[in-house]
């Protein structure tokens, strides 16, 4: 079968194209942003990608066209396919039919946290054998690849809330039909399709009515959207989870070490055994619970999983090192809301401690650059030292006033080479320069990295 997905260079719509060719199918794709680490990946498996969204790139025609959620009507090839009358589905229809009924489905949603918490899961079930196939919104350090089919009844699906396609408004998750499901946490985002929290709570208790009640909810305490939202109506039994040595009910952590890198993982007031692992933040904490508590539902005994998260090695573009300079050390992180944001650099700070944090932030999101969450912007760069924005011409707000409340320690720049040359005149020995963005961010971590690399210290 020859399948064309348009969108085909997103994290979900790329995992799709994966897992289709692993299939055995043919596979072809339109998109108008290609970059890696998607690009390379769909390119090494032997999928042919097309740049824009031409009418032509259904000639020959597929046996089915995969509708990416980018897609709106008015783009050529959509109308060309709806004028011929061509067969067409959205990515997570076609997950669900092809390749999800009649497998152990284990989903992983939340506003924050989804692709760290699906890649751990996906691992820890990697190392007690059970070989899972997987979809996630990012590349696994474990794996290299975003997706594969495994060949055991489990698999690993990164959740998403965002809408399906622009014929389905309805969130991608509740195609997914989960026998497993971490909630990790529910704030409100994409106000490009949400009008505020209580539209996105509904899509959550959507996603609960599906999960049966031979199945399982994982999700924090002391989480108040999340508590009204499953106040709706839960039919499933649950399990929950929060760092508190002192509680005696669900999941438990007991910090050993204040960044997080190790920690004592305790069930229903009894201690387990201690996690010690190469990452680090208090989120990454919650998440390992949550994983803990999905895999033992699946059969992993909690000892085999706390020993398989000590070989996690993590995420690409979460918290990666991408290189270092000059004693400069340049990160890459996805995060792109207020609460990640604020998450991600509290993770650094109790990791590196004095040292100086060098925050570069790109507001690339619809969200973002809806400015929906502004007010909070500022406060959320609280744990850096420095803060570099990008604010193209483009941007609909002023960066400037939003972030002025930082005073003489944040600096807004409309070029991204501008950036590159402040930071590498600025940054010192010893510094931890942190880049922030959910899309390619004009290859600044590279740029960053050869200007450091190039200056003249003497």
């Amino acid at each position: 079968m020859h399948l064309h997905i348009l969108g085909i260079c997103g994290t979900f719509m790329g995992g799709i194209a994966l897992l289709a060719r692993a299939q055995g199918h043919r596979v072809t794709g339109s998109d108008a942003q290609v970059y890696p680490p998607m690009s390379t990946q769909l390119e090494a498996a032997g999928i042919t990608l097309m740049e824009g969204y031409a009418a032509t790139h259904l000639d020959p025609a597929p046996d089915v066209v995969v509708v990416g959620n980018a897609m709106r009507r008015g783009i050529p090839v959509v109308e060309s396919m709806l004028d011929r009358g061509l067969p067409y589905c959205s990515g997570p229809d076609w997950l669900r039919d092809n390749l999800l009924t009649g497998r152990w489905v284990l989903a992983v949603a939340g506003t924050h946290g989804k692709t760290t918490t699906a890649s751990m899961l996906a691992w820890v079930l990697e190392d007690a054998g059970l070989d899972p196939g997987f979809l996630i919104g990012g590349v696994p350090l474990d794996f290299g690849v975003s997706a594969r089919l495994g060949s055991a009844p489990f698999f690993v699906v990164e959740a998403d809330e965002y809408d399906t396609a622009f014929f389905d408004k309805r969130s991608k998750f509740v195609h997914y039909r989960p026998r497993t499901a971490i909630l990790n946490n529910l704030e409100f985002d994409h106000a490009d399709i949400f009008d505020d929290l209580a539209q996105i709570q509904r899509q959550f208790h959507h996603l609960v009515r599906t999960v049966p009640g031979a199945g399982l909810l994982i999700h924090p305490t002391n989480e108040p959207a999340m508590d009204q939202m499953l106040a709706m109506g839960c039919w499933t039994p649950r399990e929950t989870f929060e760092i508190s040595p002192a509680g005696d009910q669900g999941w438990n952590a007991r910090l050993i070490a204040a960044d997080g890198s190790h920690f004592e993982v305790l069930l229903d007031g009894v201690p387990q055994s201690a996690v010690q692992w190469g990452q680090t933040g208090l989120h990454n904490v919650s998440n390992a619970l949550a994983v803990l508590a999905a895999a033992r539902h699946a059969g992993v005994p909690v000892g085999v999983g706390i020993d398989a998260l000590g070989r996690f090695k993590g995420v690409k573009r979460r918290m990666e090192l991408r290189g270092q300079a000059r004693g400069v050390r340049v990160f890459d992180d996805f995060a792109h809301h207020p609460t990640a944001i604020a998450t991600t650099l509290q993770g650094l700070r109790r990791q590196v401690g004095t040292a100086r944090i060098l925050a570069v932030l790109e507001p690339r999101s619809n969200t973002m650059r809806l400015g929906v969450h502004n007010a909070e912007l500022a406060a959320s760069l609280a744990d850096a030292d420095l803060v570099y924005v990008h604010a193209p011409q483009d941007l609909g707000w002023d960066a400037a006033r939003v972030f002025a409340g930082l005073g003489e320690r944040a600096a807004v720049f409309d070029r991204v080479d501008a950036i590159v040359a402040r930071v590498a005149a600025e940054a010192a020995d010893g510094d931890q320069v942190l880049v922030m963005s959910n899309g390619g961010f004009g290859g600044i971590h590279q740029k960053l990295l050869d200007a450091l690399g190039a200056r003249s210290d003497g």
